[in-house]
C-alpha cells in the first residue's frame, strides 16, 4: 500500500494542522509506504526532512519559479502530474489550510490525478480493494482506491523518537513532472486577488443586560431572525447567474435579476450544463456537498473558483467576490479570470435555532451550560481550546479548524472571542456572550452581552 500526503508549510514554518492529522492518519496504517510531497520554494526542503524522521520513507518537494502564486486550480494541477509520476493507492490531504481556507484543493487534485474522491473524514474504516471512512457530514463513504481522502483535525501529529532516521528529500522541477509553466503557478491560476484589508465586517454594537432578561432576549431574537448576511444590491446587474440549489439565492439577486436554479447533481452533469448554456457566474452554497462538488465542476471545466464568500458586487460585467482569508482577520477583493466566474457563499445553516457554545472559561460549569441549553432546546458547541483539553468532543467545535454555524441565536459562554473562533458564528442572527471579564473581545462581536459567570445561566 502506497500512500501520498500532501502537506503545506504554514506561515509560521510548521506544517498545516489539517495536514498533520493528514500525515498521523497515513502513519497509522500498517503496512503503507508513506510519502510525503509539499509544493514550495527550495528552503522548504529542511520542513520536509524533519518531517520523514515521523516514518515517511521519503519526501517530495515541487520547486520551481513557474509554480510560484498558484491559486487552488494550479495547485492542484501541478501537484496531480506528480501524483501520476508516483501512482500511489491513496492519497491523503488536511480538509483546507490556514492560509486559504478554501478546502478546494484536494477534490480539484481528485479530477486532475482522476481518484476518486471522499472529504470531510472524521475516521478511516477500512481499507482493501477500497476505502471506507465516517465524514463529518455525509455519513460513511466508500470510494475504491486509487483514492483521496481529506482529513478533519481527528489525532495529534506524533514527535519523532530517540531512534528516528531522515529519509531523504528529492526535489522536482517543472521540466521532472513535465508541467504545462503556462498551467502553473500565477500564469496558470484564473482567480486574482484585487485587494485586501483588515477584517471589522463581524464587529457588533453590543448592549450590556441582566441576567433576568436574558430569556425576554433569546425569544424576541427568535421572533426577529433577522438576515444572516447583510449585503448591499448591485445596481447594474449580471446577466444570466445559475445557482446551484435554492441557497444561494440570496445572494444571487444582490448581482443579477435573471437567476437559474440548477438541480443538485452529480459533477459531471452540473459540469456539462454550465459548458453548453455559458452563464456569466455560478454560485455555490456552503454546505459539505456544496463545497466538494463545485471544487470538482471547477476542475472539469478549468474555472476560477473563490470560496466563502460573504458579499458580492458587479459592475455589469465581472463577478466582485469578497471573502475573509488569513483566519478571518482579512478581506480579500477577487475576481475571476474565466467565465462563468463561480463562488461558493456563506449559506450553512448548522443545527437548530438557538447554539449555546461552551468555551474554556465553562469548563468548570459545564453541567450548568448543558442545563441552560436543554432548558431553552439549544444545540451544544464549543471552542478549539476546549476540544484540545479533551472537554467536549471535536464534533461540536466551531471555528476556523472546526465548522461553521450561523443560528438565529448563537449564545457565547465563557468565551474570550479570539478571530478564529469568531469566523466560525459570525454569520449567527443575534449573539449574546457571557464572560466574567468586560474586555472580552467576544464583546466586540456580540449584540448583547452579559457581565457574569456561568451561575447566572441557573
Amino acid at each position: 500500500m502506497k500512500i501520498l500526503v500532501c502537506i503545506r508549510q504554514g506561515l509560521d514554518g510548521e506544517i498545516n494542522p489539517f495536514d498533520a492529522c493528514a500525515y498521523e492518519a497515513a502513519l497509522q496504517i500498517k503496512g503503507a509506504e508513506v510519502t510525503v510531497m509539499s509544493m514550495g520554494p527550495q528552503n522548504a526542503k529542511d520542513f520536509l526532512l524533519r518531517l520523514t524522521r515521523l516514518g515517511a520513507k521519503k519526501a517530495i518537494l515541487l520547486s520551481d519559479k513557474a509554480f510560484a502564486g498558484a491559486d487552488t486550480i494550479a495547485t492542484a494541477y501541478t501537484l496531480s502530474l506528480a501524483v501520476k509520476k508516483l501512482s500511489p493507492d491513496l492519497i491523503f490531504c488536511g480538509r483546507q489550510t490556514l492560509v486559504g481556507d478554501t478546502a478546494q484543493t484536494g477534490p480539484m487534485l481528485s479530477v486532475y490525478a482522476e481518484t476518486s474522491l471522499i472529504t470531510n473524514v472524521m475516521s478511516i474504516d477500512e481499507i482493501g480493494e477500497s476505502i471506507t471512512c465516517t465524514t463529518r457530514d455525509m455519513g460513511i463513504q466508500t470510494a475504491k482506491l486509487p483514492a483521496l481522502i481529506t482529513v478533519e483535525r481527528i489525532n495529534t501529529l506524533r514527535l519523532p523518537s530517540i531512534m528516528s532516521k531522515l529519509g531523504e528529500v528529492e526535489v522536482w522541477s517543472a521540466e521532472d513532472i513535465g508541467a504545462d509553466i503556462e498551467k502553473c503557478g500565477l500564469k496558470g491560476s484564473p482567480t486574482r486577488v484585487l485587494k485586501t484589508y483588515e477584517n471589522y465586517s463581524g464587529k457588533r454594537k453590543c448592549k450590556l443586560i441582566t441576567a433576568e432578561e436574558l430569556d425576554g432576549v433569546i425569544n424576541e431574537a427568535l421572533k426577529k431572525n433577522r438576515e444572516k448576511v447583510s449585503v448591499a444590491k448591485s445596481d447594474i446587474k449580471l446577466n444570466r447567474v445559475f445557482i446551484v440549489g435554492d441557497e444561494p439565492y440570496s445572494f444571487a439577486e444582490t448581482v443579477s435579476d435573471d437567476i437559474t436554479v440548477l438541480e443538485k447533481t452529480d459533477a459531471e452533469t452540473i459540469a456539462e450544463t454550465i459548458k453548453a448554456q455559458k452563464p456569466n457566474a455560478v454560485l455555490w452554497a456552503s454546505d459539505a456537498w456544496s463545497k466538494e462538488t463545485a471544487a470538482k465542476v471547477a476542475a472539469m471545466v478549468d474555472l476560477g473558483l473563490c470560496a466563502d464568500c460573504t458579499t458580492l458586487e458587479t459592475d455589469g460585467e465581472q463577478l466582485i467576490m469578497y471573502r475573509p482569508a488569513l483566519s478571518g482577520s482579512i478581506i480579500a477583493k477577487i475576481v475571476s479570470l474565466t467565465k462563468p466566474a463561480m463562488a461558493t457563499v456563506r449559506t450553512a445553516k448548522s443545527g437548530g435555532d438557538i447554539v449555546v457554545a461552551a468555551g474554556w472559561g465553562a469548563k468548570d460549569s459545564l453541567d450548568t451550560v448543558k442545563a441552560f441549553a436543554q432548558r431553552i432546546g439549544a444545540d451544544i458547541a464549543t471552542t478549539r481550546k476546549a476540544v484540545d483539553n479533551n472537554i467536549l468532543p471535536y464534533s461540536m467545535q466551531v471555528g476556523l479548524t472546526g465548522k461553521t454555524v450561523s443560528p438565529p441565536v448563537y449564545i457565547a459562554v465563557g468565551i474570550s472571542g479570539a478571530v478564529h473562533h469568531i469566523v466560525g458564528m459570525q454569520q449567527a442572527g443575534t449573539v449574546i456572550a457571557v464572560n466574567p471579564d468586560k474586555d472580552a473581545p467576544i464583546f466586540d462581536y456580540a449584540d448583547y452581552g452579559i457581565i457574569g459567570n456561568c451561575d447566572i445561566l441557573k
